[in-house]
């Protein structure tokens, strides 16, 4: 049984995400603590599915977010023009000096090599995208006036504030009652989770956004920590992994959760920062179904690359409806993402078309 997704002449966007978009800095080969340079991106794990999607895949894709009315936020917005991605819902917030009341995000971010993991040190207190908050949104507008064919969100925007996790509620809640599918990236932090409740609030904020979601993502980490579900065996160098435990948990919260049409996850086995084992595994209608391996993947930069997944999986449901392709496009947009820097895709849809066919890394002239 394929989804039911609304036609593409019916919307005006096939995809739209909510979350925050931070100014990447990247100090390259160096460490932040040393770095004398550094380059900037964009990058949001719900945005970045949405860049992929329209950069990529040539699909129409919106972001709702929020940004402070200066420099730095208009710099971020214009790495986001240049992803083509629509900036109509983005929210503007009064600029007061110098960041005591609202500020934009920022996140250093090295990509690690060899047996030094990549680090992440975020610095998004009291940012603009954290203080969005119920009725910020006109969903009736957007999903019932306008029309939205795929909304997706995930628990760290879900994870920034308490008025985040109402607002993801709300707005899942809408995407629903106007037929719109609804896809949930887990993605369990727990230093986002720590001083607002811990385990136990995340919890409870996901399980409740859980019940209006049709495309559940996440690894055996995030279904245990933020959905309280058991996954055994698992080996802690596998941080995505495809065991029976690991399928049968699946069954467990799709059994809970009816209302998950598909649960994916990528399986990766971490060799050192740059070479994983890479793939992928997709539940539907009783059934998974396994990408192609790629064993052995050399990485640049790993940042992204599950959102690459995410936004390749959405693009094999949105353009075929097919559970076997779109985890195939999910696996294959993703390792493409991790050969490149930044957060964001810079694959191709021929590109990745050849990758899931299995085509080698040969000179093209």
């Amino acid at each position: 049984m394929s989804l039911t997704i609304k036609p593409a002449s019916s919307c005006r966007f096939d995809q739209i995400s909510l979350g925050e978009v931070m100014l990447r800095l990247d100090p390259g080969e160096t460490r932040v603590r040393t770095a004398r340079h550094f380059t900037a991106w964009e990058g949001g794990g719900e945005y970045n599915t949405s860049r992929g999607l329209r950069k990529c895949f040539n699909l129409r894709t919106a972001v709702c977010t929020a940004f402070v009315d200066n420099e730095v936020g208009h710099l971020i917005e214009d790495f986001i023009m240049q992803g083509g991605v629509a900036t109509d819902f983005i929210k503007w917030r009064e600029d007061d000096g110098i960041g005591r009341t609202v500020r934009n995000g920022l996140n250093f971010t090295e990509r690690g090599f060899g047996i030094r993991g990549a680090v992440g040190v975020p610095d998004r207190g009291n940012t603009a995208a954290s203080q969005l908050k119920p009725g910020d949104f006109d969903w009736e507008d957007i999903f019932g006036r306008q029309g939205v064919r795929w909304f997706h969100t995930g628990g760290i925007f879900a994870a920034l504030s308490a008025t985040t996790a109402e607002l993801t509620v709300e707005a899942v809640k809408a995407a629903k009652k106007h037929g719109t599918i609804v896809s949930y990236d887990l993605n369990y932090r727990p230093s986002l989770w720590k001083t607002i409740g811990g385990l136990k609030k995340a919890q409870e904020v996901n399980r409740e956004i859980a019940k209006n979601v049709d495309v559940m993502i996440g690894n055996e980490e995030d279904f245990t920590a933020s959905l309280g579900f058991e996954v055994k065996g698992a080996d802690e160098n596998i941080s995505h992994i495809e065991t029976d435990a690991f399928k049968a948990m699946i069954r467990t919260a799709v059994a809970e959760f009816p209302n998950f049409k598909v649960a994916a996850t990528t399986l990766r086995k971490v060799i050192t920062a740059t070479k994983n084992d890479w793939g992928a595994i997709c539940y539907h209608d009783g059934k998974f179904y396994d990408s192609r391996a790629y064993p052995g993947l050399e990485i640049l930069d790993r940042v992204g690359g599950g959102d690459s997944f995410a936004s390749g999986l959405s693009f094999g449901f949105l353009s075929k409806n097919d559970p076997q392709l779109a985890v195939d496009y999910g696996a294959a947009h993703g390792a493409f993402a991790s050969t490149t820097p930044g957060d964001t895709s810079m694959a191709t849809q021929k590109e990745v078309e050849k990758l899931m066919k299995g085509g080698g890394a040969r000179v093209v002239r």
